[in-house]
């Protein structure tokens, strides 16, 4: 089985690398950019150190994956870097997994920030031991409209600088309206939030611990196609699944297909337990009204609690955890091992 270390925590002050090792829109939006370079500077106390492709364009990025993997290898082994950081997430960040120097990480273990397509850095941390942090990305939560949620500075304060992150705990409300980047004047308003109606369970109801492998559903189904870089499935046995989708809006049966598929590799009856992220259900391309975003979440749960249902109806889940693509997010430690107890509804990390 992998021995897993976390990184050491920061402490006020440190140098925090930021790297774009999926897409960066930084010079489309900087004023977006810079408010989340701003805030790690003046809420959380860190030095932020931009890395080459953090001054590089997306369409520069999608043609060198090699320089994504090295200003990551780069920046974990900086001894003067304390934590790496990424810009925002993409969709083809399974590209540079093939120029990383696993030796290079693994003898240099830093934290990690990042998620969406920062999956596959995170599981490829994972497969060497490494915990990483599933967030936050400057620009989108560090660069939120307003002023960062409270919860946000809360749960990330413990992400940066605590060993062991703790209990979870809902968020007083949430947000999935998307940000009006273009226009510089809307980071001066706070997005519409509604009340947050806390977490649904389902499943078994037994206490359950492991450690945590997964993220964004949609990096994972590119992960398992391509078959490579894969964990070794004895050490997911007894670990607990955490998935969440994204902006894309994916179709509840798409959801369940792909962990129907999980299931007849055998994958699912490994894992002891789930956390689910609270689904976007709305994005700049498709508005939608309250009532049809509930339904959207239903129909989502209805899909997973299903296929759990047949594959491992043991396994207690947690639905509408605050992870993912909605707002606060809470950067939950990949790769840490967490107790999901049904009984008293808690979750919480070593």
């Amino acid at each position: 089985m992998t021995e897993f270390v976390t990184p050491p925590a920061l402490e006020p002050g440190d140098r925090v690398a930021v790297v774009a090792p999926s897409s960066n829109p930084a010079s489309e939006f900087p004023h977006v950019y810079d408010l989340g370079l701003e805030r790690l500077r003046s809420v959380f106390d860190l030095e932020p150190v931009e890395y080459p492709t953090a001054q590089k364009g997306s369409e520069y990025l999608a043609d060198h994956p090699d320089e994504r993997a090295r200003d990551v290898m780069n920046a974990f082994a900086d001894p003067d870097i304390r934590g790496v950081i990424s810009v925002i997430g993409g969709n083809d960040q399974i590209r540079i997994l093939e120029h990383l120097d696993p030796d290079v990480l693994r003898e240099n273990p830093t934290r990690f920030y990042g998620y969406s397509d920062n999956t596959q850095l995170a599981l490829f941390l994972w497969n060497l031991g490494i915990v990483s942090y599933y967030g936050p990305t400057v620009m989108v939560e560090l660069g939120m409209d307003g002023a960062l949620f409270d919860h946000t500075i809360d749960d990330t304060s413990r992400a940066f600088f605590e060993e062991s992150f703790g209990r979870l705990e809902p968020a007083a409300e949430f947000t999935d309206e998307p940000g009006e980047w273009a226009d510089p004047t809307s980071l001066e308003q706070p997005r519409e939030t509604e009340p947050n109606p806390g977490w649904t369970w389902a499943g078994g109801d037994g206490v359950v611990e492991g450690r945590v492998w997964g993220g964004c559903l949609e990096s994972l189904d590119q992960r398992l196609l391509t078959d490579r870089f894969l964990p070794d499935e004895d050490d997911l046995e007894g670990a607990i699944l955490a998935i969440e989708t994204s902006e894309e809006l994916p179709a509840p049966t798409w959801v369940a297909g792909v962990l129907r598929a999980l299931g007849e590799r055998r994958l699912l009856e490994r894992f002891d337990g789930v956390l689910v992220g609270r689904p976007a259900a709305r994005s700049h391309l498709e508005d939608t009204p309250p009532e049809q975003r509930e339904r959207y979440r239903e129909r989502q749960r209805e899909a997973i609690s299903s296929v759990f249902d047949g594959y491992n109806p043991e396994a207690p889940i947690v639905f509408d955890v605050d992870f993912g693509h909605t707002w606060p997010t809470t950067p939950i430690p990949i790769g840490s091992r967490v107790t999901v107890d049904p009984g008293s509804e808690t979750v919480r990390f070593e």
